[in-house]
């Protein structure tokens, strides 16, 4: 027998110890569970499981496997939890209505709208319209919508089945906009797609740069030029709802005092001149779009779940969270916060992971994350892209 044999061996052996431990400890957890049944406790006392942790850290002479050993009783601590929560008949109504949605999800794979029209924010040429064309392909029934809460008004009205929004820039960040319209509006992303943002200058035939008096474009778009328009602070900036649209209010003027920042394609379909190209600071510039609908229609081959959920304003809660897709061995690819309106210092977190609804361990996953949490929902499981 090899030295690796012997070494598993051991292992194997230790795990025989260590199975009816586990055993015996989740047997008491259930009656932890019934005392506080009887004695109307709540299941999770938060002050508890901190002392537990420092007490097992406190345990462990190796001490660089002391966060070892606290994401282990962590997981351990929200699985008596479980069993706990199940022995007192269940969660309260919103936690109930959250993992009822969650399965609602995984059995709308292959779900289709009945119409396949895409609702883009902005006037032909947008950088919406040039995601909607990369991921519905050139020839797509699409359609603009003129903000980016026209797109989920379209989609809920059912004059389209898919609506393309813009989420992250590389360059300046999340629009917070479009988050805030996920949780307002209750649809789900069923995919995504990311755009080489290369910002120009275009004008009207037989402008030049020393012609150019007043510039037009989205505010992002002035953002992400800062270092090109520093250098003619001379120019009025003026914002647009997009960058299209200010290509087509500078095209149709005809003005040569007039410019605007926006895309190449979005000169070709206006028949302006380009004054200046890839004017942005960052050349690695890229908007990430999601693809949104009335209901979640992942298929077989999604690799990554977006999720919504609010947290206890308590000490460590959001640790928990965390702690949840680490022990479990999920990536966490993004989480961000919006504020609660009224409700001071209180925040909406939108997350995304790695995962499949349908895999193995899910549906642990996501009864811990809905049992950790205040309020939870499932945006959508879709491929990542690339």
């Amino acid at each position: 027998m090899s030295e690796l044999d012997e070494l598993r061996k051991e292992i194997d052996a230790i795990d025989r110890q260590i199975v009816p431990l586990y055993e015996q400890r989740m047997r008491v957890s259930r009656q932890v569970g019934e005392y506080k049944l009887k004695n109307d406790k709540a299941i999770l006392d938060p002050g508890r499981e901190q002392e537990v942790l420092t007490a097992k850290a406190a345990l462990v002479e190796d001490k660089e496997l002391q966060p070892y050993v606290v994401a282990l009783y962590e997981q351990i601590m929200a699985q008596s939890r479980m069993i706990q929560t199940k022995l007192l008949g269940g969660w309260n109504p919103a936690k109930e209505r959250a993992y009822k949605e969650y399965h609602e999800a995984v059995d709308t794979v292959g779900w289709r709208p009945e119409t396949d029209r895409v609702i883009f924010q902005g006037k032909p040429g947008a950088y919406g319209e040039e995601a909607t064309i990369q991921y519905f392909g050139e020839h797509c029934d699409r359609t603009s919508a003129r903000s980016f809460e026209g797109v989920f008004l379209a989609i809920r009205e059912g004059l389209g089945g898919y609506g393309v929004v813009p989420i992250e820039n590389s360059s300046t960040g999340s629009i917070n906009d479009v988050y805030d319209l996920l949780a307002k509006y209750g649809c789900y992303i069923v995919g995504e797609t990311t755009v080489h943002v290369e910002h120009c200058l275009l004008a009207p035939h037989g402008a030049s740069l020393g012609s150019i008096t007043d510039v037009y474009s989205h505010e992002q778009g002035f953002f992400q030029c800062r270092d090109f328009l520093a250098t003619f602070p001379q120019w009025n900036q003026n914002v647009e709802l997009n960058t299209a649209a200010a290509a087509k209010l500078v095209a149709e003027s005809g003005d040569v005092s007039k410019a605007a920042i926006a895309s190449r394609r979005a000169a070709k379909l206006y028949n302006m001149d380009i004054l200046a190209e890839k004017i942005n600071d960052n050349r690695n510039n890229y908007t990430r779009f999601v693809v949104v609908a009335e209901k979640p229609c992942g298929g077989e081959e999604a690799d990554k779940v977006s999720v919504v959920f609010t947290v206890p304003h308590t000490e460590g809660s959001l640790h928990r969270i965390l702690s949840i897709f680490a022990t479990n061995g999920l990536n966490l690819l993004k989480l961000e916060s919006r504020p609660i309106p009224g409700r001071s210092w209180e925040y909406t977190f939108f997350a995304d992971f790695t995962g499949h609804l349908n895999g193995g361990g899910m549906d642990d996953v996501i009864h811990q994350l809905i049992d950790e949490t205040l309020s939870f929902r499932i945006l959508g499981n879709y491929c990542r892209s690339e």
